[in-house]
């Protein structure tokens, strides 16, 4: 049985899909208007791990994300600018735009770093979703959305929008887990045309002199959807009024999920349209989340220009279970790929043969990756198969039925022919005939010395290995 924690009740329950062996996974984008930030990508690893553990227990997962490309404002509260205007104007750096190639040049953003994302998502390792789904290729879903909230009177007109009200739905903050004032809608204090602090928009409009970019005619106004309506509009196309599961960072808790929620259970009428609610936790920086806004804002690419591989950063994530804050350094994550190159290195000498899957260390992989997604009692299996008695190709076949789930690209180690430099092959040598003699002072001197040049010396009987720290 698989047990996985629901945000909605706060505790673990057996999953039970709604339409066994179909699983409907719906997982919040990215919003592209810059690179993702490694705290984003935690969130993807957790959802990928998530999607693993579901086809390994046999379910037909058919995965939803959707790019968010329109209607994310810089504020959770229903104001300032669209996120994709403000990059555009970043990335023009103060030029001008003609008017006639501003929405080919909005485009042109926003597949840069959509393109961008996948590729990162291919270099962690991580699965792509069976669908991307464009909020600017499904303003006609958002529309209905919006007009059958509007039909069912939940709704109230503004100057500026069309906004949800909350009062007319009570369980509104059951996600959130708070009532009434406590609630968060953002920054916002003045509520303007608004008759309550938390109620937002599905569809605003479009304002004079705003000089606005992507823009539809709706609901008598020229307008653009609000951000929290896509995920409801695509996610019901695609899995249907009542799907299993819905994903994100634990930063979507309060306010985007939240009013997902509502739309969603007010639209199609029923109790709970989305069975399972799942969010990642942060990485933090100095017990703050990483974040743009902060200027904590670190990307994969800049660890990989610290010739960090990519999966020492999925390996890192695997460490610590999603539902925990992550600490983030640069030292913790050198740390973690030196672990995983340990990890490399011990595979390697299993050899290449396969041999058969232990039945005993299979039935504690389902035990722990069926416990919500344990993933470092998974890895710590690993180090129990290393140090059994099995024979070595039995521990090969097992270790790679791990990675089924852990995505390490266990079965695609290839031995990196490392540049030694001269200098640390001749102190190697003089240790080594040192050891012969047995000088161990002098021996580990030279251990010493070689470590502080960065590199590790390791002892193979009549011989050594030299490893690059």
């Amino acid at each position: 049985m698989l047990y996985l924690y629901n945000t909605l009740t706060r505790k673990k329950e057996e999953f039970k899909p709604i339409n066994p062996p179909k699983v409907g996974l719906y997982c919040c984008g990215p919003t592209v208007y810059d690179y993702q930030h490694i705290g984003n990508m935690r969130t993807y690893i957790f959802e990928d791990i998530l999607r693993r553990t579901l086809e390994y227990n046999d379910y037909k997962v058919k995965h939803i994300m959707n790019i968010t490309d329109i209607g994310h404002l810089v504020s959770d509260a229903d104001e300032g600018e669209d996120k994709m205007m403000k990059a555009l104007k970043r990335e023009s750096k103060g030029e001008m735009i003609h008017e006639s190639s501003q929405r080919k040049s909005m485009v042109k953003l926003a597949n840069k770093y959509t393109k961008a994302f996948q590729e990162d998502l291919k270099k962690l390792n991580i699965k792509s979703p069976n669908k991307y789904t464009k909020a600017t290729k499904h303003i006609k879903e958002q529309i209905k959305l919006v007009q059958t909230l509007i039909d069912k009177g939940y709704t109230y007109e503004t100057s500026d929008g069309i906004y949800f009200d909350t009062t007319k739905y009570p369980e509104y903050g059951k996600l959130a887990l708070l009532d009434g004032q406590e609630l968060q809608a953002g920054k916002r204090i003045d509520l303007g045309e608004k008759k309550d602090i938390h109620d937002f928009a599905l569809w605003k409009f479009s304002q004079p002199n705003e000089n606005r970019i992507m823009e539809w005619s709706a609901f008598g106004h020229k307008g653009f959807p609000g951000w929290h309506a896509e995920c409801s509009a695509m996610s019901q196309k695609y899995l249907g009024k009542h799907f299993d599961i819905h994903c994100g960072g634990i930063d979507h808790i309060p306010v985007h999920h939240t009013n997902e929620r509502a739309q969603n259970n007010c639209a199609t009428g029923i109790e709970e349209s989305v069975n399972l609610w799942m969010h990642g936790e942060f990485l933090v920086l100095d017990k703050d989340k990483m974040s743009k806004s902060a200027g904590t804002f670190i990307t994969l690419q800049d660890a990989i220009n610290k010739e960090i591989n990519p999966l020492a950063y999925r390996y890192f994530c695997l460490m610590t279970h999603y539902g925990k804050a992550l600490s983030f350094s640069w030292s913790a994550l050198e740390s973690a790929q030196n672990g995983l190159n340990n990890l490399y290195s011990e595979i390697e000498n299993l050899g290449k043969k396969k041999g058969i899957l232990n039945p005993e260390f299979k039935e504690k992989l389902l035990n722990s990756m069926n416990d919500d997604l344990n993933m470092p009692q998974v890895l710590a299996l690993i180090s129990e198969v290393l140090k059994s008695n099995l024979k070595n190709k039995d521990k090969l076949t097992t270790i790679l039925e791990f990675d089924k789930i852990l995505g390490l690209n266990l079965n695609k180690i290839k031995k990196q022919k490392l540049n030694i430099p001269t200098n640390i092959k001749d102190l190697a040598k003089k240790r080594l005939k040192v050891r012969a003699e047995k000088n161990w002072t002098e021996s580990d001197r030279l251990r010493d010395e070689i470590n502080k040049a960065g590199w590790i010396i390791e002892d193979t009987g009549d011989s050594y290995i030299l490893k690059k720290k």
